[in-house]
C-alpha cells in the first residue's frame, strides 16, 4: 500500500551526514553515562553536545524545543532527547535516544533495588564532585544561551524578571506561568518577523500522527483507571499508577516523587524506608531521575518484581512523555514559523534562559557550593568547558576524582 508524503514521519532537509538509530543510541548512551546533575544540567550537556560540538541544530531551534519540553508535563530532558533523536533518525531515532540516555541509570537503579549496590556505595566526595561539575555545566549553558538569546536590554530584562519570579515563588506551575507571560510580552514588544526558514533539524511530521499520538495519550490517561477499577490484575494497577504520575507532573523529576509515594506506599507495594533509600540512590546515578520508577518496580512486594517489574514501571512512567512530545511537535513545528509566533518565542527564549539561571542558583549552586574549595573547583571546571574546550566526560571524571580526594581525611 502506498502512502503520501504527508503520512510519512520523514524529516525535512536531513543533513548530509546520515544517522542511523544505532549511531543516535551510541551518542545518547555516552550522555546517559556521564550526565549528572538533574534535568537542568542535562540540558546543558545536550547543548554542548548537539549545538556546539555536533551542530545537530542551531541555538534558536534548540531553545524552542527546550521551551516546549519545559511547558509539557513529563521529564523535560528526556523529551528533549527524544526530539533530538527524532530530528536525526525519525521515530526509531527518538526511541534510540531515550534508550541510550535512560538505560545506564535504569540498570543501576534496578541493581540498587536488588541489593547489589548496598555493599559498594559511592564515596560522598565523588557524589559532591559530580554536583560541583553540574554547576559548571549549567553555568556554561546560561553563558552561551544568554549571549545569543538575551543580547539586548528587553530580552535581558525578561530573563532577569523570570529569574526573580521563579526564585521568589518556587513552584512548578509558576514556571509555566512565566513562560506564558514571556510569550505575551514578546509578542507585544518585538516586531513580527518574517516566517523563519526551516533549518536542517526542523521536523516535518504529519498532523495525523500528532492527532493519533495525542488521542492515545488521553485514551490511556482516562482508560487505564477505568480498566484498573474492573480488574484485579496487579500489572494493570502498576501501569496505571506510573502512567498517571508521568502524565500529570510538571517541573521535572523531583516533583514526581510525592505522586509516586502516594501511589506505592499507601497501597503497601513498598515501604517508606525502601522508598527513601531508592530516592537517595537516584541522586548518585547519571541520567533522568524518572528512572527511580525502575527501582520502585524492582523493589515492590508481590508480582511482577525484579527486572520485569522495574522495566514495566519505567516504560509506564516514560510513555506519556513520548506520546505528548510526538503528538504536539507537528503543530509546534508549524506554529513556530509564523511571524507573530516568532516574536512570542523571542520572549519565551529569554524566559528559558531565566529559568536556567534560577536553577543555576537553586538547586544546583545551593546544593553543591558549600565552601571556597567547592567554588574553586566549579570555576576550574567552568574554564575547562568554556575556554579550554575540554570534553565534558573528562571534566566530569576529573571533578569526581578531585571531590573524592578533597573528602579524604588528612
Amino acid at each position: 500500500m502506498s502512502h503520501s508524503n504527508e503520512d510519512k514521519p520523514t524529516l525535512n532537509d536531513i543533513p548530509t551526514e546520515s544517522y542511523s538509530a544505532w549511531s543516535v543510541f551510541l551518542v545518547f548512551l555516552k550522555l546517559g553515562l556521564t550526565s549528572f546533575g538533574g534535568p537542568i544540567a542535562h540540558i546543558g550537556y545536550f547543548r554542548d553536545e548537539f549545538v556546539t560540538r555536533r551542530r545537530w541544530t542551531d541555538e534558536k531551534t534548540f531553545v524552542d524545543w527546550v521551551a516546549l519540553c519545559q511547558f509539557l508535563p513529563g521529564p523535560a530532558s528526556s523529551q528533549l532527547g527524544m526530539v533530538l533523536g527524532l530530528s536525526r533518525a525519525g521515530f526509531a531515532g527518538a526511541l534510540a535516544a531515550w534508550c541510550g540516555f535512560t538505560l545506564p541509570s535504569a540498570i543501576l537503579m534496578i541493581l540498587f533495588a536488588l541489593g547489589i549496590s548496598h555493599g559498594i556505595p559511592l564515596p560522598d566526595g565523588v557524589l559532591h564532585g559530580l554536583k560541583i561539575v553540574a554547576v559548571a555545566v549549567v553555568a556554561q549553558a546560561v553563558w552561551g544561551m544568554a549571549e545569543k538569546l538575551c543580547a539586548d536590554a528587553k530580552r535581558a530584562t525578561i530573563m532577569g524578571a523570570v529569574t526573580c519570579f521563579v526564585l521568589w515563588f518556587p513552584n512548578a506551575w509558576n514556571q509555566i506561568i512565566a513562560i506564558l507571560v514571556a510569550a505575551i510580552v514578546g509578542a507585544i514588544l518585538f516586531q513580527p518577523k518574517e516566517p523563519a526558514e526551516q533549518n536542517s533539524a526542523s521536523l516535518k511530521l504529519s498532523r495525523r500522527y500528532g492527532i493519533a499520538f495525542l488521542a492515545l495519550f488521553f485514551l490511556l490517561l482516562f482508560g487505564l483507571p477505568l480498566l484498573r477499577s474492573v480488574s484485579s490484575n496487579r500489572t494493570i494497577a502498576e501501569v496505571d499508577a506510573f502512567y498517571r504520575s508521568g502524565a500529570l507532573v510538571f517541573g521535572g523529576g523531583h516533583v514526581v516523587l510525592p505522586l509516586l509515594r502516594s501511589e506505592v506506599v499507601p497501597t503497601g507495594w513498598i515501604d517508606d524506608a525502601t522508598f527513601l533509600s531508592g530516592y537517595g540512590a537516584a541522586q548518585a546515578v547519571p541520567g533522568p531521575l524518572f528512572t527511580f520508577a525502575a527501582f520502585l518496580g524492582a523493589s515492590m512486594k508481590g508480582e511482577p518484581t525484579g527486572i520485569l517489574g522495574g522495566a514495566i514501571c519505567m516504560f509506564a512512567i516514560f510513555a506519556p512523555a513520548f506520546l505528548l512530545i510526538v503528538g504536539v511537535l507537528p503543530f509546534w513545528e508549524r506554529l513556530r514559523h509564523y511571524g507573530r509566533m516568532r516574536s512570542a518565542l523571542d520572549g519565551v527564549n529569554a524566559a528559558v534562559v531565566g529559568l536556567l539561571l534560577a536553577a543555576l542558583y537553586t538547586p544546583v549552586w545551593t546544593s553543591a557550593i558549600l565552601g571556597p574549595q567547592d567554588f574553586a573547583l566549579a570555576l576550574v571546571a567552568f574554564l575547562a568547558l568554556v575556554f579550554w574546550k575540554l570534553p565534558p566526560i573528562a571534566v566530569v571524571a576529573a571533578c569526581a576524582v578531585v571531590g573524592w580526594l578533597i573528602a579524604i581525611p588528612m
